[in-house]
């Protein structure tokens, strides 16, 4: 946990992170440059390898995703990070290292498309990151950030479930958290065991039997008991769920939305919560395990639900799951290549309010 009187520094959101896997133990980075994560590689080409770490520039995403592949294969705390189409490049070894069940952090600073799209931000990646966007049935564990602060912690908590659960953690933030710049209390985590991983990373087999880490698995039934094995992870990592709930004890209407659009969303709740209006927010921290129970629970409560989010609608495919049977979620799109305000939001509030 932070210390009760940390120092505090004035940082972006990218830099946030890239000093989050630093202080949680990062030995390799992999990267290729792409706007608007840059500040990521761009801080741990000094700061990686004055601690002695190894930093690459790889040739392409794809590279560098197989790089982050082997390095985690070997046990090492290692990290990838890109921007929307850089992602995609490099889902084939993503699924790889999921199947494979190697323990990699995988940072998506999310920009506008499809296709190459802007430089500004966007959440037109939700599905990509929380269904599995290569092949295969996959899950990442997924976190989103909505503050800088919370870009450092939830940073440090990924390397720590990646190897808990011996699979790809993925940070999911947008240019908004990437490029704003605020006070972040840094804090020193405990450093990670030098045993970790130690019964199943490859090391060189000098004096233990030979270990085998892959994803093709041909024999008559392995696959399959290979995938039950998966899925059971993925409902383990449930104990997991994070979710900050605002004003929702005597809301008529939960607003639902992560990252830097559920913090927006905050700012139009607060407003209007001083206007007398009953609103509340309900901002998942972890897009997978999705936070359904949770959701459910308010539901079940008679509450209403307006989805806000940065892209066309895919969050509130999991919300209306979430409530099925007890109640339904409103929408409203930010469209991706527009900076919403808190303001944009309050008549989409006040519609379902009314509806």
């Amino acid at each position: 946990m932070p210390d009760s009187s940390p120092a505090r520094i004035f940082i972006k959101g990218n830099e946030a992170i890239a000093l989050g896997a630093l202080n949680a133990g990062l030995k390799c980075y992999f990267g290729y440059p792409i706007t608007p994560q840059n500040e990521i590689p761009e801080y741990l080409s000094k700061e990686l390898v004055d601690r002695g770490g190894q930093f690459v520039q790889a040739e392409s995403e794809l590279a560098a995703a197989s790089m982050l592949l082997g390095a985690t294969a070997a046990g090492v705390r290692a990290m990838t990070s890109s921007s929307s189409p850089g992602i995609s490049l490099k889902q084939e070894a993503i699924s790889y290292m999921a199947g494979s069940e190697l323990p990699a952090v995988i940072v998506n600073m999310a920009r506008g498309g499809p296709g190459l799209g802007d430089i500004g931000p966007s959440q037109g990646d939700y599905f990509q990151a929380v269904k599995g966007g290569g092949h295969g049935d996959y899950k990442l564990l997924v976190l989103a950030p909505g503050t800088c602060q919370e870009a450092y912690d939830l940073t440090i908590k990924a390397f720590d479930l990646a190897f808990k659960y011996r699979n790809p953690v993925m940070i999911l933030g947008d240019a908004i958290l990437g490029q704003m710049k605020e006070s972040v209390s840094p804090w020193e985590p405990a450093q990670p065991d030098p045993d970790e991983g130690a019964s199943w990373r490859l090391t060189g087999a000098k004096g233990r039997k030979h270990r085998i880490l892959r994803s093709l698995l041909l024999e008559e039934g392995v696959l399959a008991a290979h995938n039950r094995h998966l899925q059971q992870k993925y409902k383990e990592m449930a104990q997991e769920i994070l979710i900050e709930l605002f004003e929702v004890d005597d809301a008529d209407l939960v607003v639902v939305g992560y990252g830097s659009i559920g913090r927006i969303a905050k700012s139009a709740v607060r407003k209007l919560r001083k206007e007398g209006l009953k609103v509340g927010l309900a901002r998942p921290v972890t897009l997978f395990p999705f936070p359904a129970q949770a959701l459910r629970d308010l539901a079940v409560q008679g509450k209403r639900f307006l989805t806000i989010e940065q892209n066309l609608g895919q969050m509130v495919e999991d919300v209306r799951l979430s409530i099925r049977g007890v109640a339904d979620s409103d929408q409203f799109s930010v469209y991706p290549g527009d900076l919403p305000s808190p303001e944009e939001f309050e008549d989409p509030i006040r519609n379902s309010l009314g509806g």
